[in-house]
């Protein structure tokens, strides 16, 4: 009888160890991309936030994840005046940080960390010295258990996270994300250069680097370059410039219902072509919303109608 309980257990724990290798893998391949990000903008290792989301998360599977979209346990703390929740942690009913995506979990990390003099010292190590950083962690203050390092330490060596630290900044890289408060998507990973793609007025775009062209945003969406031309109203031989905005999807006729009943106040350097990007939309309605002739020219400070 003992025998069979004991087979019995072994078999249980057996299953469950591989159900949450499967879950722990499946939220680093969701992950990866993010945090190889964050790590090339902030100089944060990507093995340190991918350990430190899949402990503090449980692969994104803790209360704060799933109802707060916080992947780090960070607490609210004397400067957040964003949403929060309520959690027992070292005291009952604490405070944590709410967010609107885990992508703006991962940036506010990333901003926690890089911005807090208690942290600076990390920032000195080698850039693949993880042990220096999960120590440096723990010794800071991140987290009050005595084997947080040695957690962190274990599952950067279990699931071989150092190979994101190795990724150079003209690895491969395209991240599917959202941006403030648009629906998170999921991280991919193509033969390319660093993409993110974002959402606005329930559409996909993408922000262009330096140097970059039509060609090569094509070969990495799926989006054939005269379906990119036709959906941003672009000219035949056009020559991107950074920071422009291509959309993957035909803009709408208006912006998102949120700008309702509030207007677009016309910055230094826009153009109403600018403003119809910024919103997706298309040209031709911005004009016809705002009873605007074509020959139009958006001056600073005129109030523009995108809904």
């Amino acid at each position: 009888m003992r025998r069979i309980v004991f087979l019995l257990l072994f078999c249980l724990a057996a299953f469950y160890a591989k159900a949450q290798n499967e879950a722990y893998r499946q939220y680093i391949n969701t992950f990866k991309g993010v945090a190889i990000e964050q790590m090339r903008r902030y100089g944060i290792p990507a093995s340190i936030t991918l350990a430190q989301g899949l402990l503090e998360s449980g692969a994104g599977t803790s209360f704060l994840a799933i109802t707060a979209n916080n992947h780090f346990g960070i607490k609210t703390g004397g400067t957040w005046d964003g949403a929060f929740v309520f959690k027992d942690d070292d005291k009952q009913g604490e405070r944590f940080r709410k967010y609107e995506s885990p992508l703006q979990s991962y940036e506010d990390h990333s901003l926690f960390l890089s911005t807090r003099s208690r942290y600076a010292s990390l920032f000195q190590l080698d850039k693949l010295d993880y042990q220096g950083w999960a120590r440096g962690l723990k010794t800071a203050g991140y987290a009050t258990n005595p084997k947080y390092a040695d957690k962190l330490i274990g599952l950067i060596d279990l699931y071989d996270l150092t190979q994101y630290d190795r990724m150079s900044f003209s690895e491969p890289l395209v991240v599917v994300a959202d941006e403030g408060p648009r629906i998170f998507l999921t991280v991919i990973t193509t033969n390319s250069t660093v993409r993110i793609i974002r959402q606005c007025n329930g559409l996909r775009y993408v922000v262009a680097n330096a140097d970059d062209r039509l060609e090569l945003i094509s070969q990495q969406t799926g989006v054939s370059e005269h379906q990119l031309k036709k959906f941003n109203e672009l000219p035949g031989h056009y020559v991107l410039k950074a920071g422009d905005i291509i959309f993957l999807d035909k803009k709408g006729k208006r912006a998102a219902s949120v700008y309702k009943n509030r207007q677009h106040k016309v910055q230094a350097g826009e153009s109403l072509y600018s403003i119809a990007q910024r919103y997706g939309v298309q040209l031709k309605y911005l004009y016809k919303m705002n009873n605007f002739p074509y020959s139009y020219q958006a001056r600073v400070g005129d109030e523009i109608r995108v809904y």
